[in-house]
């Protein structure tokens, strides 16, 4: 069975995402939103769903860089 996290592993999961963010961002290739134009719920779903691949993409990527592959 899973037994919950630890506050220091849900810390150190949150300092990885913030420091794959940028990769993330950029891999998502999200465009800006116009502050004129807020995004309908749909379109936020939409882009939630990306940034999910997208991070699971930069997760990955690091993790090939550092065993070397």
């Amino acid at each position: 069975m899973d037994q919950p996290a630890t506050p220091e592993q849900k810390q150190a999961r949150m300092t990885e995402f913030l420091r794959l963010l940028p990769l993330t961002l950029e891999l998502a290739g999200l465009p800006k939103a116009d502050p004129a134009r807020p995004f309908s719920g749909d379109q936020i779903e939409g882009r939630v769903m990306s940034l999910r691949t997208a991070y699971k993409a930069a997760r990955a990527l690091i993790r090939e860089v550092g065993d070397g592959i």
